[in-house]
């Protein structure tokens, strides 16, 4: 397992669904991590209490990414928690799918501004307390970005946003020594996946056999690849996207 011991770790969206596995993960790896949540305090709190019953460090930010004064409250308190800032993983991120006629502008920019403004104002705000020996970005993509499936349309289109700002900010932030990196998942089994009404649908049975591994993603599948990108095994790696989907594509 790669070592993160000393490091310290901002992980958004991370009370459930792959931000929650990511931040055990890393926690597991020895950073101190926090845990960054919108709403759901008791998931955050349950994420928190897991890194810290095995011997691992963490505590739990409420924020909006997508609003300014709450990243850089975040960021604060991670200051004030643990002091400097080492990993970046922005993971908050929402969806929904529907045609194209049903498309309105509210929906447009409230995954816009979750997915893309708040990925950007989170990368800005980490950017000021990285330290002189940089740090590491991830980003959390989709494989939808290629797939473009039917009826993700805005889902898509912000996904496709992640990949570009994940290669620009790798080209830009590459002299501060910060890499940045993405990881765009494919189908992955998530409390949203459920809510949404993916799993056990006819969709999900696409995906399940368009995948060459032949299954729906874990969010345990996902955190691993997160762990390796904020460590220093992946040290000469920036502006990559890992395609970490069974093999849909």
């Amino acid at each position: 397992m790669s070592d993160l011991t000393g490091k310290v770790a901002v992980v958004t969206g991370a009370s459930k669904g792959i931000g929650a596995a990511i931040a055990k993960g890393l926690g597991a790896a020895g950073a101190a991590v926090v845990v960054n949540y919108g709403s759901s305090k008791e998931g955050a709190d349950r994420v928190v209490a897991e890194i810290t019953r095995k011997g691992g460090k963490a505590v739990a930010v409420q924020g909006d990414v997508s609003k300014a004064a709450d990243v850089q409250r975040l960021f604060k308190e991670t200051k004030k928690a643990f002091g400097s800032l080492d990993v970046l993983v922005n993971n908050a991120g929402i969806y929904k799918f529907e045609p194209i006629e049903a498309v309105v502008e509210a929906e447009f920019h409230r995954e816009f501004n979750t997915n893309v403004l708040g990925l950007i104002l989170a990368t800005q705000e980490a950017v000021k307390h990285f330290g002189p020996e940089g740090g590491s970005v991830i980003n959390i993509g989709s494989v939808a970005s290629v797939k473009t499936p039917p009826m993700s349309v805005v889902y898509s289109a912000t996904k496709g946003a992640v990949d570009a700002v994940t290669r620009v900010l790798a080209k830009e932030l590459g002299p501060k020594k910060i890499r940045v990196n993405s990881i765009n998942p494919g189908g992955v089994e998530t409390e949203g996946a459920h809510q949404g009404g993916i799993v056990g649908s006819d969709f999900q049975k696409q995906m399940i056999a368009e995948t060459p591994l032949g299954r729906f993603g874990q969010p345990e599948d996902i955190a691993p690849i997160a762990v390796f990108l904020a460590s220093a095994a992946s040290g000469w790696m920036t502006g990559e996207t890992i395609l970490a989907s069974g093999g849909l594509r």
